[in-house]
């Protein structure tokens, strides 16, 4: 029998902060405890948005950190053609079709705000009202993209009507109506990559990822992600776990754009990573909340790591416990 595999997935768009540390030190922790395969993947296919530094970052914070991996780093943008296959799998089937409309376009179009037609990063936005959609049963006469030439047009999936379903091992039952919510979503970008949704579930497939564990702001995008499993034919289906975001004093996600919250600033101030962890610990429910947070070693937050007690609620990190760290 294979062994499971998970993910520890960083983006270099910036450097890694406290959110991002807590839910790769959670993965790594239940992969660790388990016997699970570890995959370190870079995802670098936001290219606009890349930094060069990042990618050293990635591994050098999850290093410092304490944590290892079985396989990688695996680049993304060094291998285009296991998209590509999707991409023409989707074409082939009728799937797809271009959309030259402007993100301007598609707002004038719409009068309420909706999820984003990509994992949300920066806020909301509104939801594709099919501007460019063909007729049901119509396929678009253009030839299928391909992946590194950028064109005017992106490529969207067609999403039908009704609710896809699955089960979250933290938050269980889940049902989105993804046509409703975000409407036809993009496969691929007008810069020529593939997008978000398409790269995620075609890595997770060809590594063999059983397990993914990740924030709950991508919650919705399981079901998209689902539905492209099924168009595709792919296995296996990977066990889902969202856990809840860190959030500011304000109630505001983390951003990777705020200095004093990313790993490689406290790295730089010299403090050391136990600290980091024991405030995780503290987030974990590991430290109970009327114990002091105290610093932690890695090896001990992976032995007493437990998701089954870890808090439900969007975590809050507040200005006194960044003075802990610093102190």
């Amino acid at each position: 029998m294979n062994k499971p595999v998970t993910r520890l997935a960083p983006s270099p768009t910036g450097a890694l902060h406290l959110g991002n540390a807590r839910t790769f030190l959670i993965n790594w922790a239940m992969a660790r405890q388990a016997g699970w395969r570890v995959v370190l993947r870079i995802e670098d296919l936001d290219v606009e948005r890349v930094r060069d530094e990042g990618y050293r970052d990635a591994c050098e914070s999850l290093t410092w950190l304490g944590m290892d991996w079985d396989d990688g780093p695996i680049y993304q943008r060094h291998d285009l053609m296991p998209y590509q296959h999707a991409v023409d799998r989707l074409y082939g089937l009728g799937l797809i079709y271009p959309c030259r409309a402007s993100r301007r376009d598609i707002q004038h179009a719409m009068s309420a705000p909706h999820d984003s037609d990509e994992p949300a990063r920066d806020g909301r936005d509104v939801r594709y009202p099919g501007l460019n959609r063909p007729a049901n049963g119509t396929r678009t006469s253009e030839a299928a993209p391909i992946l590194g030439q950028p064109s005017d047009a992106a490529w969207r999936l067609r999403v039908p009507d009704g609710l896809i379903e699955y089960r979250d091992r933290f938050h269980g039952p889940q049902s989105f109506d993804v046509q409703g919510q975000v409407g036809d979503f993009v496969v691929v970008a007008k810069n020529g990559m593939p997008g978000y949704q398409l790269a995620v579930v075609v890595d997770d497939a060809r590594q063999c990822v059983t397990h993914v564990l990740r924030g709950d702001d991508l919650l919705s995008s399981g079901a998209r992600q689902l539905w492209l499993y099924r168009l595709l034919e792919l296995e296996p289906i990977p066990v889902y776990t969202h856990v809840p975001l860190v959030c500011d004093g304000h109630g505001r996600r983390l951003a990777k754009r705020d200095d004093d919250i990313r790993l490689a600033w406290y790295r730089e101030q010299g403090i050391a990573p136990q600290r980091i962890i024991g405030l995780i610990a503290k987030w974990c429910g590991i430290i109970a909340q009327d114990q002091p947070i105290r610093p932690m070693e890695a090896g001990e937050f992976c032995e007493r790591f437990d998701l089954a007690t870890m808090p439900r609620t969007t975590v809050n990190f507040t200005e006194d416990e960044h003075a802990w760290l610093m102190a």
